[in-house]
Parts: C-alpha cells; structure tokens; sequence
C-alpha cells in the first residue's frame, strides 16, 4: 500500500558511476574540491537536462562550503580532465549561471538522444599529475646543507664559545 513500483519510499534519486570511471586516470586524479562539485552538479541532473545543468560559482562555494576561487579550480579541473563540458557561459549582470554538460550521461537534443561522450576516458595522467608542485629530483627542498667536503661519518666539529660568554647561561 502507498508504494510505486519498486522503489522504497523515502529513497529519492541516486547516482551510480561505473567502475571505469571511479578507476580512470581522470577521476582518480581529481582534487578532493573537484569530486565534490562533479557531485553537486550531477544532483541537478534529472535524466533529460544535461547541457544546461546550472551551477554558478558563487552558488556551489555556498552549498559546499568553499572559496569561489576553490570552485573555480575545480570547475577547471573537470574540465582538464574531460569530466564535465562548459556549454554555455553564465552572465553576471543578466544573474544567469554557467551551463554545464556532464560527459558521463547522455544529452537530449532536438534531433533525438546523443550518447554520452566520456571525454574522460581519453586523459592520461602526466607525470607533473597527480602529486605535489615540487620538482622530484630533490633539487627545490634541502631540508639541510653538508659542509663543503664534509662526509655523512665524520663527526661534526666542536665550536669554540667565545669569551665572556658561556653555553648554559650561567655564571662561574
């Protein structure tokens, strides 16, 4: 009684994201902001409105807790990575978001129902990808410096303290 179909009550929609995509170069690539605007996007999703899903920046550092600046990297992010497509750009003065096509689902035109494009599955992780800025040949972080000719055994010598002056403090 009071049921429709097979879905429980209370359920509500729900995103399912194949296997290929959560291993993908491009998906496991992404900063953590990222994900979370790829997620708030896809909640705009309602099976016939890909390619004018609406999300502003400004909107999304809102409902996510971010920096508009964050966003906006993320957003670039998703794109970089073929995850999403901006179709229409939004206007300030005229209040109208950014327009948005997730590549994942599939678009609804006027000529008929266009498959997905999955432009992720064609970004390949670089080697600057993926982990920090920093040059990996050590040559940006030198947590010390060796004395010139100094070797890893030999100790390192005594210093003399000058006079008047002594180590702990205190006065002989």
């Amino acid at each position: 009684m009071g049921r429709r179909g097979s879905k429980k009550s209370g359920e509500g929609q729900y995103a399912p994201f194949p296997y290929a995509l959560l291993k993908s170069d491009a998906w496991r690539s992404l900063s953590g902001a990222a994900v979370k605007v790829f997620l708030e996007l896809h909640t705009r999703f309602n099976g016939s409105n890909n390619g004018v899903l609406r999300l502003s920046y400004a909107e999304a550092a809102e409902a996510l807790h971010m920096g508009k600046a964050t966003v906006q990297r993320a957003f670039q992010d998703l794109q970089d990575k073929g995850l999403v497509v901006l179709e229409r750009e939004g206007n300030w003065y005229h209040r109208q978001a950014h327009e948005w096509r997730i590549t994942t689902k599939g678009v609804h035109r006027v000529r008929g129902k266009e498959p997905p494009s999955h432009d992720w599955r064609n970004y390949r992780l670089g080697k600057t990808d993926g982990g920090s800025d920093l040059k990996q040949d050590g040559g940006s972080v030198v947590p010390f410096e060796n004395r010139k000719g100094a070797s890893r055994s030999e100790p390192e010598p005594v210093r003399p303290v000058p006079k008047g002056r002594h180590g702990s403090g205190s006065e002989h």
